[in-house]
């Protein structure tokens, strides 16, 4: 297997090209213009270019990321066929700071400095805030020394009603940078805002100077008065921070065992914080990401020794990340947000099953390993920005089909697994975390050989929804309900998965069969809440700026394209739903959220009833998906378990000398119940 075979040249030709068109296609000043010239078409209600900013910029303070950018993208619409300078240089501006919100930096930097391009009337309602932009950008990327200077800039040439707001988020690039003296000067001159949770947020920033100037015993009184304040409605907010404030006060003191006690506090109080949207924290440059919260409490009980409770904290962070994604724009059942207990997993957990948990750190990677009757924790020396190279690494060398992706996949298995004392045979349940999720662990080699040859594999987004998933549906009836190859348009036609979806459908006795025209979204909606497997052989976009807004290309209705979008899929009843596939590609992307799984597909399915998905992490080949698929289904209808079926058909590819490079074997990933079985008598 040393010796797999690259993809060929025109192969890795294809995948390049399809590469670069996602990304020269995605959310670009000229496809924003598109778009918006064919949304502002079907406006029936038509609205300025300068209403449509209003909007846009209303939507973005909400958390509404993607409607954002359709609002901004008429108005970039009506500026380009106006020749209005000034209308472009306040869309760009919008566009710029949405995508900040939404965490997209580069696309934020490159709509500010489009911006600055364009002459607007009153300057300081776009150069101060593009600058601001850029500055905030800078400071996500660590550069503290360049977020000062466009912070700067941005208050030279920023209205009153704007300068302070610059000015806080000055201070904040300025204890980053280690210029304290300069901060405090600073901090000192502003005036106190008059709104409630802007003064909190100024308070804050005054103990994080405080703990940066090494006067933790100041810093650790300051937190705690923050704790008895009340904040108009969002007191329970503000004092979970003041809680985590301090924690950090008495670790900095020495106080380990107090440090937990506060930590503790600053946790249960996310119970009683509602899940939304906080532009004023971004208008501010705070950035209060609440999953730093949980990772230092995985940080401090991981050094204190107590494995579990790091363990638990872990799942707590991804039952929140989902709350904090969805923020109430989508129904999430109940039992979508609830943790589990190890106790409660390992008596879940079979003899030869192994729960692989990840939790990414900025210094370290923490792994829970999780038997039936046992926990070992282990700390990785792999830093955040370390694991994010070396994923990207190697999907690159695997998706390019590149010779070298052997040698990676012997580097990233021996680095993150060799450790963990596996033993073959077992069945092993991934639970990633940051950019592991997308990681193909079935790819990885350890002794000379792939993970799959020796270990069914599947992942989970949470070792409670692992737990939940694996006691839904049991065992399914033989029938299969399949898309094929929706007719939009000409490129958008998919060949293969005609061929596909006919060879899968033989295999079950009983089969509902959509293609071409049939394959439509109505369709899919009468059907989701019946079909026991699904199979899904369409295109497939992942958002990144808002994953609820992930959708699935199905066939025109109506002359219009149309589009099932993921928070569609989570109002879906699919209960009875036990397996969606889908053979599309990258289907299985989406936005990580720090802290959960890849926000899109993955959580949409599972959350609407479905127990398991099956999904792909690149563009997939033709040929190697049929036989894959085909193997899959085949072992399936003969009653095997789900996670052994898959193996087979990763085998069987693996095994083709002409597909054995993992391009064509592994891009696909099983997602919840592993242990899903087709019978006759369910």
């Amino acid at each position: 297997m040393a010796q797999a075979p690259a993809v060929p040249a025109d192969a890795e030709a294809v995948a390049t090209r399809q590469s670069e068109a996602r990304l020269a296609d995605s959310d670009t000043l000229l496809a924003l213009t598109n778009e918006g010239a064919v949304l502002y078409a079907q406006d029936k209600v038509k609205l300025s270019g300068y209403q449509y900013c209003s909007q846009a910029v209303a939507l973005a303070e909400k958390g509404e990321f993607r409607q954002s950018v359709r609002a901004a993208s008429k108005a970039l619409h009506l500026a380009n066929t106006t020749k209005d300078p000034n209308l472009l240089a306040l869309a760009n501006r919008d566009l710029a700071i949405v995508f900040s919100y939404a965490g997209q930096s580069e696309k934020a930097e490159q709509f500010a400095r489009e911006a600055l391009r364009h002459q607007a009337r009153e300057p300081q309602l776009v150069v101060g805030p593009a600058h601001k932009v850029i500055g905030d950008v800078q400071v996500r990327r660590g550069d503290a020394a360049g977020a000062v200077a466009s912070y700067e800039t941005a208050l030279a040439n920023s209205s009153p009603r704007y300068a302070p707001l610059v000015q806080a988020s000055l201070v904040r690039a300025l204890i980053d940078q280690g210029d304290t003296a300069r901060a405090r000067t600073l901090l000192d001159g502003l005036p106190t805002p008059r709104e409630a949770t802007l003064a909190a947020q100024m308070d804050r920033t005054r103990a994080r100077l405080l703990l940066a100037e090494a006067r933790p015993a100041e810093a650790l009184a300051l937190f705690r008065s923050l704790t008895e304040r009340r904040v108009d409605t969002e007191t329970e907010y503000y004092r979970l921070w003041a809680w985590d404030g301090v924690s950090r006060s008495e670790l900095a003191l020495g106080n380990k065992t107090e440090a937990a006690a506060a930590m503790q506090r600053a946790l249960d109080g996310f119970d009683k914080v509602r899940s939304r949207f906080r532009s004023e924290e971004f208008k501010m440059g705070v950035f209060s990401d609440l999953q730093s919260v949980f990772e230092r409490a995985v940080d401090l009980y991981s050094d204190m020794g107590d494995a579990r409770r790091a363990l638990e904290v872990s799942e707590r962070s991804r039952a929140r990340a989902l709350l904090d994604a969805v923020r109430g724009r989508a129904a999430v059942p109940t039992d979508a947000a609830q943790t589990v207990e190890l106790a409660q997993l390992q008596r879940t957990l079979r003899p030869d099953e192994r729960v692989v948990q990840f939790h990414s750190l900025p210094q370290q990677l923490r792994v829970w390993v999780i038997g039936p009757d046992s926990l070992e924790a282990k700390t990785l020396p792999i830093k955040r920005e370390e694991l994010v190279e070396l994923v990207d690494t190697f999907r690159n060398s695997v998706v390019r089909g590149r010779r070298v992706a052997v040698t990676n996949a012997e580097r990233m298995g021996q680095g993150l697994l060799g450790s963990l004392g596996l033993k073959s045979g077992q069945r092993l349940i991934f639970v990633p975390h940051g950019a592991l999720h997308y990681l193909p662990f079935q790819a990885l080699r350890l002794n000379g050989r792939y993970l799959i040859e020796d270990h069914p594999v599947a992942v989970a987004p949470s070792m409670s929804l692992a737990v939940q998933l694996a006691q839904r549906s049991p065992q399914v009836p033989p029938t299969l309900t399949a898309f094929g190859n929706p007719l939009i348009e000409a490129k958008y036609d998919l060949p293969g998965s005609e061929a596909e979806v006919k060879r899968l459908a033989q295999l079950f006795p009983s089969n509902n069969v959509f293609m071409g025209a049939q394959a439509t979204k109505t369709q899919f909606r009468d059907v989701a809440s019946r079909a026991p497997i699904m199979h899904v052989a369409a295109h497939a976009e992942a958002d990144e700026v808002d994953p609820l807004y992930s959708r699935i290309l199905l066939a025109n209705e109506g002359g219009k394209q149309n589009f099932l979008e993921a928070h569609e899929i989570l109002e879906m009843p699919m209960q009875r739903t036990a397996l969606v596939t889908l053979s599309a590609c990258e289907s299985g992307l989406g936005r990580i959220a720090q802290g959960d799984e890849v926000l899109g597909f993955t959580r949409s399915f599972l959350t609407a009833g479905s127990s398991s998905l099956i999904a792909s992490l690149w563009p997939v080949s033709d040929d190697a998906t049929e036989v894959l698929m085909t193997t899959l289904y085949g072992e399936l209808a003969k009653g095997r378990d789900l996670q052994k079926a898959m193996q087979a058909g990763q085998l069987a590819v693996l095994r083709n000398p002409k597909m054995a490079h993992p391009f064509f074997w592994a891009p696909f990933n099983l997602i919840g119940n592993w242990r899903l079985t087709v019978g006759a008598g369910a």
